[in-house]
Parts: structure tokens; C-alpha cells; sequence
């Protein structure tokens, strides 16, 4: 097997890495703009070979993946075009598919193309932070073209399964109106939020000091590349216009309950959104992932943190992030302690409280 990859960040690096691991004499080349990353890709024993442009290496590649800014993977499009054999797929992993479709048309392309978006990421982006657990048990999108054969869909998507992935076949429209809704959306109201707060906060900074557990929780991917996501909004704003102007509609709602004392409208609207936040899947994919975390008490005392971590280190559990909660709102513990995986985190909690550790689970 051989495979291309057409930019290298996060995303692109998590698959190379997931496809070194689970096809290890697969022949990997790549090529980004930023050379820094491919070279360390090479020094990971990731990827094989670094062309210096996008040539006719790839045209006898299996896939190739474009993981590019949405605007580049277009351009790329037509650098392909006269290099790939017939039996080459090229795909992409981007957040929105109808306009890069609508490109593949225009090329005359369709026959090799079968559109991608692994639901899977971090407010951090780049090479340096792709890992190959990434996009395990993540849904990962594929959009096919009508031209595409089944037997090339067929096999697509056993490789992404192959990955751990979960494949989803949708066309691309319903793909577009969805993630509008669960991603797209999500963002804009993050970082329009966050900008809220800047904007109104007191002369001496007191809604920064305190912000805590719910306004990071909801704003955390507010952190995310403005690059991209100025491009993935740009390429989906008819689905975002519209879905923004229901939810404008929902804001005005929610103030005439407030401004006219409704409050049943109100509790409806914190039961209602309650049950079905609680209903989504445990598991976690996609937008909203889980996060396996614990809270602890502690007494704020010298050595108090370092004595835990050595209980957990002597028992092999590895820690994501460990630190202190300034302003427990909605949060009994002063410390929080978010581990790689759902066993650790529960060996951890059964561990602490053996120890006599008063632990919370959320």
C-alpha cells in the first residue's frame, strides 16, 4: 500500500500515524508547506519520503489524503489531476464537503474522489500535537460521489474502519447541514461568547479571574485555528446562516420568558435541554468528546499533589492534566484530574479511595 498526504497537521499527522502503526510496510510520502513538520514526520519513522512538490510520486499511490486549508485542497485538485492513475482515490478530511464536491465536478474527477471528515480533534493544531489514538472510535464522514464504484466506497471505508474509526456514509448536503448544527455553530457561539465577556468585563478584569468550570467547558474550542475555521465557515455559510438565524430566534425567545417572568418557559428550557444532552452517547465522538476526569478534596498543604501523583504513578496510571480549581462552580473538589482513557480514570478513583481520598465522578 502506498499512501500520499497533501498537508500534514493534525489531522493528517493522527491518520499517518494510525496507518504507520496498523500497516507498518505501507509507503507513506508527504508533502506541506511547512517543511519542518514533514522532516520531523520522517524522524518519527511516520512517514518515508518528503517530495519536493506535488508530483508524479502520487500518482500511483492508493489514497491520497488532502489535508490542506479547505481553499488549498481545491488547488491541489488540479495538480492531480494529470498525475493519478485510474485506481487512485483521492480523498480529504476537511469540515465541509459540498464545495470541494463541487470542484471535483467541474474536474471531471468524481470517478476518484470520495470525500472525508474524521470528527475528530483539539484546539491545538500542527504535527506536533497529531497523535494515532486521534481518531479512534471518532465517526469519520465519508461523502462519495455518484461516480465513485461501490467496490471503491466498499473498501474505503473498511481502510478508515481498519484506523478504529466509526465510517458514516452520508451525501455530502446532509453532511454540511449537520455538522453546521453539532460544529460549525458550537464555534461561532464559543468564541462570540468569549468576546461577550472581554467586552463587558469590569475595569479590573473580574469576569477573567473567575471564569471557571461551565464558561471554559463551553468556550474551550473557542482556542482553535482562526485560519480554519474562517475557511470552514466561509465554505458552509448558507447552512450556518441559517441554522444562526434559529438560534438568534431561540435567544429572543429565552429574553422575552426572562423580561416577562415565565418561569416554567424557563425551567422547561434547562429540563428539556438536560434530557437530550444526556442522551447523547456515552462513548463520545465527534464534537463533543468525552473527557475522563475525576475531582478530588484535598487540604491545601506542601507535598499534598505530588504525594497523589506518586500513588497513581507506583500503580501505572498516566496522567493527561492534574491542577488546581480556582472557582468550584458546580464542582465539589478543589483538585481535577483528566486521564488519556476511561480505564485509568476508573482504576485511578477505586486507587484514591482506598487511600481514603474523597473522589467525584462526573
Amino acid at each position: 500500500m502506498k499512501i500520499g498526504f497533501i498537508g500534514l497537521g493534525l489531522i493528517g499527522g493522527s491518520i499517518a500515524r494510525a496507518v504507520r502503526h496498523f500497516y507498518p510496510e505501507a509507503e507513506i510520502i508527504a508533502f506541506s508547506r511547512t517543511r519542518a513538520s514533514v522532516e520531523q514526520a520522517v524522524s518519527d519513522g511516520v512517514v518515508n519520503r518528503i517530495p519536493e512538490e506535488v508530483n508524479a510520486d502520487f500518482g500511483d499511490c492508493d489514497y491520497v489524503f488532502l489535508c490542506a486549508p479547505v481553499a488549498d485542497n481545491e488547488k491541489y485538485l488540479e495538480k492531480l489531476k494529470p498525475l493519478i492513475r485510474p485506481s487512485c482515490m483521492i480523498t480529504d478530511v476537511g469540515s465541509t464537503k459540498c464545495d470541494i464536491h463541487a470542484r471535483v465536478r467541474e474536474l471531471d474527477m468524481e470517478a476518484n474522489f470520495i470525500g472525508g471528515h474524521p470528527m475528530a480533534g483539539s484546539e491545538k493544531t500542527g504535527y506536533i500535537n497529531s497523535k494515532r489514538i486521534l481518531i479512534e472510535n471518532a465517526y469519520y464522514v465519508i461523502t462519495p460521489t455518484p461516480k465513485v464504484t461501490q467496490e471503491a466506497v466498499n473498501q474505503y471505508r473498511n481502510f478508515t474502519a481498519s484506523l478504529k474509526a466509526l465510517p458514516l456514509l452520508l451525501d455530502c448536503k446532509t453532511h454540511d447541514y449537520v455538522m453546521a448544527g453539532i460544529s460549525h455553530l458550537p464555534h461561532i457561539i464559543a468564541s462570540s461568547l468569549v468576546n461577550l465577556v472581554r467586552d463587558s468585563d469590569t475595569k479590573d478584569g473580574i469576569m477573567k479571574l473567575v471564569a471557571a468550570g461551565g464558561f471554559k467547558d463551553i468556550t474551550r474550542i473557542a482556542s482553535s485555528s482562526p485560519e480554519m475555521w474562517e475557511q470552514i465557515c466561509m465554505t458552509n455559510r448558507k447552512n450556518i446562516s441559517s441554522i444562526l438565524g434559529d438560534y438568534i430566534h431561540s435567544l429572543d425567545n429565552i429574553r422575552r420568558q426572562l423580561d416577562h417572568e415565565e418561569a416554567g418557559a424557563v425551567y422547561h428550557l434547562f429540563e428539556t435541554s438536560r434530557d437530550y444532552r444526556n442522551s447523547l452517547p456515552e462513548k463520545g465522538s465527534g464534537p463533543i468528546q468525552r473527557i475522563f476526569e475525576i475531582y478530588c478534596d484535598m487540604v491545601d498543604e506542601a507535598g499534598g499533589i505530588a504525594t497523589l501523583a506518586t500513588i497513581l504513578a507506583s500503580n501505572q496510571i498516566n496522567l493527561k492534566n492534574i491542577g488546581i480549581v480556582h472557582s468550584r462552580e458546580f464542582i465539589e473538589a478543589v483538585l481535577r484530574i483528566e486521564f488519556y482513557d476511561e480505564q485509568s480514570m476508573k482504576q485511578a478513583a477505586d486507587i484514591l479511595r482506598r487511600y481514603r481520598y474523597v473522589i467525584y465522578e462526573r
